[in-house]
């Protein structure tokens, strides 16, 4: 049991939630972030569709398990600054005291609030959404500040001047940016250098059905290539392909799955073709001793460009089946061999037409 800081042990901590039972391997980028390869992200399930305790269990869950990183944005939930208001209770009881334990990363660029100041990346939407987030998060700063998605309404000189401010101001520790390609990063990262602060860390979408980040932009540099020349992390959200490569739809869409709900997975995108690669690659995992979402994980991972890999969960069941990733050996030359005429693009990249493709 955790004591709050000054001692006495605080009686709403329930037994079992004290220090991580376990812990995970880290990567660290030149940037200075040191990550545990796999991360909590709480876009999906932690909103007013999800009880209050069902949050809370699986992030004590995580955090007992060695998960430190927990990232976050101003729009996730639903409504906006649900999860934040979360990880805020969290903070201020089961958690009390263990902030610096805890790397908090946040961001601002879709829409949090009505009107033209609500979303994209004029500074005074990302600074008042900062403010926002720390007040809902109880903290004085975060660990890092992402600009969410490029806008080519708004200069970069002001995107990156708002994250330079965040930085200065002692609001945030470090910053960094979200599904910008290859070139609007190119553009950004000399922006910044010129601005006098770093982008220390990069978070694309990235998967077995969603390989964008690989592509050579016009300069022939992928954005892999981009970030590594610049020693940013590189942090991979939704590895599991929106949950195409959980297993969840090898025979259908169950009535219950983020498909059927009308999330962010279009039942659209389950064609036969697709479905006929999430089979062989489900074959190939275990052929190989491992689950699907162990194999689609340990894909990513494979590159060591990636510093870690971000998984949400609806049930510490879940969770867990994702972690066991970490400790798995790496894929061996076979098994990557059979996965590649297999990792596919299904069309699945949301963010590229909504932010940066060019």
């Amino acid at each position: 049991m955790l004591p709050p800081a000054g001692g006495t042990a605080d009686r709403r901590v329930p037994p079992g939630y004290g220090r991580p039972v376990s812990s995970l391997p880290h990567r660290r980028s030149t940037s200075g972030l040191s990550l545990p390869v796999v991360s909590l992200g709480l876009w999906q399930n932690f909103g007013t569709g999800t009880s209050f305790d069902a949050q809370r269990r699986l992030v004590l869950h995580a955090v007992d398990r060695g998960v430190v990183h927990l990232d976050l944005a101003n729009n996730y939930g639903p409504p906006p600054f649900a999860a934040e208001e979360t990880i805020g209770r969290l903070l201020g009881r089961e958690l009390r005291g263990r902030r610096d334990e805890l790397l908090l990363t946040t961001k601002a660029g879709y829409r949090a609030w009505p009107g033209p100041y609500g979303e994209h990346g004029s500074a005074k939407y990302l600074r008042a959404s900062l403010d926002e987030s720390l007040r809902r998060l109880g903290v004085d700063a975060v660990d890092v500040f992402y600009s969410h998605r490029f806008d080519a309404a708004t200069p970069l000189e002001e995107t990156v001047g708002a994250l330079a401010q965040a930085v200065r101001s002692g609001k945030a520790r470090q910053v960094g940016i979200s599904s910008y390609s290859a070139e609007r990063t190119v553009e950004a990262l000399a922006v910044a250098d010129r601005l006098g602060v770093r982008l220390a860390v990069h978070q694309p979408a990235y998967s077995l059905l969603n390989r964008w980040v690989e592509r050579p932009g016009p300069d022939g540099t992928s954005l892999l290539d981009v970030a590594a020349r610049a020693g940013m992390a590189v942090v991979a959200f939704s590895p599991l392909g929106q949950g195409m490569l959980t297993g969840r739809y090898l025979s259908g869409v169950p009535d219950d799955s983020r498909a059927a709900r009308g999330g962010p997975l279009r039942p659209e995108w389950l064609t036969d073709d697709v479905l006929g690669h999430v089979r062989a690659l489900d074959g190939i995992a275990r052929a190989g001793g491992r689950t699907l979402p162990r194999l689609a994980l340990a894909w990513v991972l494979r590159d060591p460009r990636i510093t870690s890999v971000l998984v949400g969960a609806r049930t510490v069941e879940q969770l867990d089946e994702n972690l066991a990733a970490a400790t798995d050996p790496p894929l061996s030359p076979d098994e990557l061999r059979a996965v590649e005429p297999h990792a596919v693009e299904a069309g699945i990249n949301l963010w590229g037409p909504r932010s940066s493709d060019r």
